[in-house]
């Protein structure tokens, strides 16, 4: 895509969907051609619509293939090396040629704004604008503002009719809103309603949309008046200069549309400061525009005017030859500024949710520890209750034992005192070593039942132990968590904190600047720069032509 037709494509859009039957997104080719021919009759080129016929098999074309068409058929033509001047010449007819399609979409019920300053609005927006691609349908396109880049140019209105923006916090959802805003939404929140009091406001609006239109569109980098030398007479007479990228161009008055001079500026232009060499000129602080074969000799009132001019001067030099002006370079930095901040936030964002589900496993883990816990000290109980009873068999054992001790005590006696009855004696001894067999065997049994016992009881309480370790190691694993997470908190809240502080510290700055732009030109050299690169590290900066 050439840099014309990047830089017209929103207008293009715009006439695009005026041109529309529907909400499909497709436009005719019938209708399509008349846009082509009017488009490539501003760039001399004749027929290039008769193509459309056999571009593509079908009847109508979306947005993104009657773009495509125009950049293979018609904006190829235009040889990469031509000078910004023409570039923003052609840009300024085609827009128009687009807002004579798309205008009847934007008419005001009253008379708020003239239809010039409706058309000044259309071009701001539509450089200030980006192109986007409806997520729902492929085919179907819009051009929306960003809330920032509103803000911008309501702020700048509100200071050119002497209004405090202070006053107007109903605009501070612009500072942290990411819906884009499309024409019509952007011209009613620049419907300044609540200070139509002031007088002839109508005029003054319109008129401050005209400063901010020279300054964004026209790319007007400083203007103002000087002192030149004359050629022919050596004498210095003062005039009104208008600085852009290509060109330095003065009048006799700042209301004069006849232009008295211009001087085309490239990058073998250099800017010197001089000193003045008698008494007559003594208040004229002089600098020297310096070319290949000519120097223009220029004067200021004091010598921080004359800095402002030789830094203005200096930043047309370096962007007349480029294929951007210096307004639509900076809208381009911002751009990049936002898409590298709103990265930055989706990949904080990331980080968030993959320590939000960390969090979440963990707790799950925790729960399954809780519940092996559970499971744990139920078991425990069974064997406890295991136990007991074990021990209960025990006593009743020991009983058992005790009451043979005795029975065998009462059989030696019995046994002594039947002496005499030999063969009963002899009965009673058979059947008493048979129940100490069987007391024997008894006795073995508990034994090994006492044995296995034990080593139930060992193994359950080397059991218990483990459980109770692990326990400990999960507690001790869930307080690190806890104290990481908290830790995550207070780091993610310091750096919303930090962004919000330097996001106030930033709108603050403008506000400064913006309310200092009338006195900028008392302002000693060295704060003048650090300002400057100040604001440059914060954020880019309009620079804005004092009236």
């Amino acid at each position: 895509m050439t840099t014309l037709l990047k830089n017209v494509t929103n207008s293009i859009w715009h006439a695009f969907s005026a041109l529309q039957q529907d909400d499909s997104g497709f436009v005719g080719k019938s209708k399509l051609k008349v846009l082509t021919a009017n488009i490539a009759t501003l760039l001399d080129l004749y027929g290039v619509e008769r193509g459309l016929d056999h571009y593509r098999s079908t009847p109508t074309l979306n947005f993104d293939h009657y773009i495509y068409y125009l950049g293979q058929e018609v904006f190829s033509s235009i040889p990469n090396e031509t000078p910004l001047s023409v570039l923003r010449n052609y840009e300024k007819k085609i827009d128009e040629v687009c807002w004579l399609v798309c205008h009847k979409d934007f008419q005001m019920d009253d008379a708020y704004y003239t239809e010039e300053a409706v058309h000044q609005l259309f071009r701001i927006f539509c450089l200030m604008a980006d192109l986007y691609n409806d997520e729902m349908d492929d085919n179907r396109f819009t051009v929306r503002i960003h809330p920032s880049e509103a803000l911008i140019v309501v702020k700048q209105l509100l200071n050119s009719l002497g209004l405090n923006y202070n006053n107007g916090e109903k605009y501070d959802y612009l500072k942290t809103s990411d819906n884009g805003l499309k024409f019509n939404e952007f011209l009613e929140i620049l419907r300044f309603k609540d200070y139509d009091k002031v007088n002839d406001y109508v005029a003054s609006i319109c008129e401050a949309i005209g400063d901010i239109f020279q300054t964004l569109i026209m790319d007007v980098i400083k203007k103002g008046y000087l002192y030149r030398r004359g050629y022919v007479l050596p004498t210095f007479r003062e005039y009104f200069f208008v600085i852009q990228p290509c060109e330095l161009s003065y009048y006799k008055h700042h209301t004069d549309k006849e232009v008295c001079g211009t001087i085309a500026l490239d990058s073998k232009f250099t800017v010197k400061p001089s000193v003045s060499s008698s008494s007559k000129t003594e208040r004229i602080q002089k600098f020297t525009l310096v070319s290949r074969d000519r120097a223009y000799e220029l004067g200021a009132q004091d010598h921080k005017t004359r800095l402002q001019w030789i830094s203005a001067l200096q930043l047309a030099i370096t962007y007349s030859t480029g294929r951007e002006g210096f307004q639509r370079d900076t809208v381009n930095r911002r751009k990049q500024q936002r898409d590298l901040e709103q990265k930055k936030r989706q990949e904080e964002e990331k980080l968030r949710r993959i320590h939000l589900k960390q969090l979440e496993e963990t707790n799950v883990q925790l729960e399954q520890e809780k519940l092996a816990r559970l499971a744990a000290e139920s078991q425990a109980r069974q064997y406890e209750a295991v136990a007991r009873e074990d021990s209960r068999r025990v006593a009743e054992l020991e009983d058992v034992k005790l009451s043979l001790e005795r029975m065998l005590e009462d059989e030696i006696q019995a046994k002594r005192d039947e002496e005499i009855v030999r063969a009963l004696q002899a009965r009673v001894l058979a059947e008493e070593w048979d129940k100490r067999e069987e007391l024997e065997q008894l006795q073995a049994e508990q034994k090994a039942l006492l044995e296995l016992e034990r080593q139930k009881r060992m193994e359950f309480e080397l059991r218990q132990q483990e459980n109770e370790k692990r326990f400990k190691d999960a507690e001790q694993k869930l307080r690190q968590l806890e104290e990481e997470r908290k830790k995550l908190d207070r780091e993610l809240k310091q750096a919303r904190q930090k962004i919000q502080l330097s996001e106030d510290n930033k709108g603050i700055v403008e506000a400064k600047l913006q309310a200092m732009a009338p006195t900028f030109r008392k302002a000693p050299d060295f704060m003048i720069r650090r300002t400057q690169s100040f604001v440059a590290a914060d954020r880019p900066v309009i620079v804005s032509a004092p009236r």
